[in-house]
């Protein structure tokens, strides 16, 4: 049984500075509940590219995810490739918000190995995604001066 969420955000900052945030993973414990994050693939220090693999711990929960398409400043789209899913494939999606910064829309289509278990995992994603969305918008957000954000 195929699954989903979407969650939705606002950043004062511009898709650019969002898209910024997103494709260097090494900011990604700072403004989200993930703990730590591991690289199996691409530049530690520089940005993401397709084909790149982390690996995010978050408690016990380890979550490896692979980028599989990057359209700059517009889209950037991941799968989880262990942990209690068959297929999970997330997008984050940003576009020039009408009052000015960023809408930031993001969701997945997934399917879990344990049968009957969908609603857990879409009510438990929805709301861990969220906390992501919202992080993500309020850190693109701050100042680059090198004391946060994306230098």
């Amino acid at each position: 049984m195929s699954c989903s969420y979407v969650v939705t955000s606002h950043s004062s900052a511009n898709p650019d500075a969002v898209f910024a945030v997103l494709v260097h993973a090494t900011t990604w414990p700072v403004w989200s509940a993930i703990d730590s994050v591991e690289f199996e693939g691409g530049d530690p220090e520089g940005p993401q590219q397709v084909g790149d693999m982390r690996v995010f711990r978050t408690g016990r929960a380890i979550s490896r995810e692979r980028i599989v398409e990057l359209v700059t400043d517009r889209r950037f789209e991941y799968e989880n490739v262990s942990g209690p899913f068959r297929s999970y494939r997330g997008t984050v999606e940003l576009a020039q918000a009408p009052q000015g910064g960023t809408a930031i829309t993001w969701s997945a289509a997934f399917e879990p190995k344990l049968r009957l278990s969908g609603p857990f995992w879409r009510w438990y994603l929805t709301r861990f995604m969220q906390r992501m969305a919202d992080g993500l918008a309020a850190y693109a957000e701050a100042p680059t001066d090198g004391s946060s954000g994306v230098c």
